[in-house]
């Protein structure tokens, strides 16, 4: 860990260096750099490419995230190494008109999630996030720091979703690191087994332990409902369809009233994306055509290439992560109905552009019965 807190400390050196000398802007700068008043307390991460601090800004509890990578490279393959220094604030280059700045956003945004009618308010909205000082211009370091941000997927995502009820808030930024309100509860269970120890400590003790350390039934009902409506949210948005390509219990949190938050946005990404990584990508079988850990497509064996749909929803890969952590405390009056409608629902399968009122039945009764049996109750 000492070795991460170097890369980390070395990283908000240079950051700062660089917002001193005018390269860099945000409006976390002054707080981070002059004021002292956003403090880091304690690292989350494992990795120098991925780091992520627990912090302080005026006393409410943040978490600041810097340098991180996306899951997949061009190749499919995890990056291992930070960007490169000297390139992460290279565009745009001075004597770049605030025309040509918007049609360098237009063009960044349409490529990461598709030609979107609303794209326009997309680019509006990144300009006046963009604009620190709200004098109503763009300076370069402004320019510099959003355009090396919106490569990071999570902060895309944050700006594209930050209407949404389930997307942690964007506080601020400085350069390529960002500021997110902090999910108090990070996961769907609070017990996670670290991987060099899964070999010697049985599956059936930790689910058991997390059995026992979990919510109640009726507001693990709660959270459910919640994570059911951010599979709404992102099914079909104002900016383009999304997948969650690791339906991993640690990406899922929540917070002090129940509410669920998605505690890690890196394992969502743009349905255009996903296509575009897809797109004339060869292959012997459907294991060579996936995105992340599950966003899998099939084989075209005579062409040896992937299909570019996703033949599993959102939907089928949450409710295989709600089995558990529903089922178990269930109401004995509503297991029966809820486990048949989760077996309804891992099995959901086909191109989502053919199934879509299906998908949205089997959402909407699953998040009916659920709410039938909170509702008019303290939980609700």
């Amino acid at each position: 860990m000492d070795g991460l807190y170097f890369f980390f400390f070395f990283g908000l050196f240079l950051q700062c260096d660089h917002y001193r000398r005018g390269i860099i802007s945000g409006s976390s700068c002054k707080a981070l750099c002059d004021q002292k008043t956003l403090t880091l307390h304690r690292c989350m991460s494992t990795s120098s490419t991925h780091q992520v601090y627990i912090g302080l800004w005026k006393d409410r509890p943040v978490v600041i995230k810097c340098g991180i990578e996306d899951p997949v490279n061009i190749d499919g393959v995890p990056d291992t190494l930070p960007r490169p220094e000297m390139s992460l604030f290279d565009k745009p280059t001075r004597g770049t008109s605030m025309d040509e700045f918007k049609e360098m956003l237009h063009s960044f945004l349409k490529a990461n999630l598709g030609e979107q009618p609303s794209l326009s308010v997309l680019v509006d909205r990144v300009i006046t996030l963009a604009d620190v000082n709200q004098d109503g211009k763009v300076s370069l370091a402004e320019a510099k720091s959003i355009w090396a941000l919106l490569h990071i997927n999570e902060f895309l995502l944050m700006v594209a979703l930050q209407e949404k009820e389930h997307t942690p808030k964007l506080l601020g930024f400085c350069g390529d690191l960002y500021v997110t309100e902090r999910v108090i509860h990070s996961s769907l269970y609070r017990l996670e087994v670290p991987h060099y120890l899964k070999a010697v400590i049985p599956e059936a003790l930790s689910s058991s332990l997390n059995h026992w350390l979990a919510p109640s039934w009726p507001r693990r009902a709660r959270i459910t409902i919640g994570l059911l409506e951010f599979v709404e949210e992102v099914f079909h948005g104002s900016y383009g369809s999304f997948l969650i390509c690791d339906a991993s219990p640690h990406h899922v949190g929540y917070n002090a009233k129940y509410d669920c938050k998605m505690a890690n946005l890196h394992s969502v990404a743009s349905e255009a994306m996903v296509r575009a990584f897809l797109k004339g990508r060869r292959c012997e079988n459907n294991a060579d055509c996936i995105y992340g850990r599950d966003c899998t497509a099939t084989c075209d064996r005579l062409v040896k290439q992937c299909n570019t749909e996703v033949v599993q929803p959102n939907l089928a890969k949450v409710c295989m992560l709600l089995q558990d952590y529903l089922l178990f405390g269930a109401p004995s009056d509503l297991r029966g109905d809820l486990e048949k409608q989760l077996r309804t629902c891992v099995t959901l399968s086909g191109l989502a552009s053919q199934m879509e009122v299906h998908h949205s039945l089997v959402l909407n009764n699953l998040k009916t019965l659920l709410w039938k049996k909170i509702s008019n109750t303290q939980y609700s």
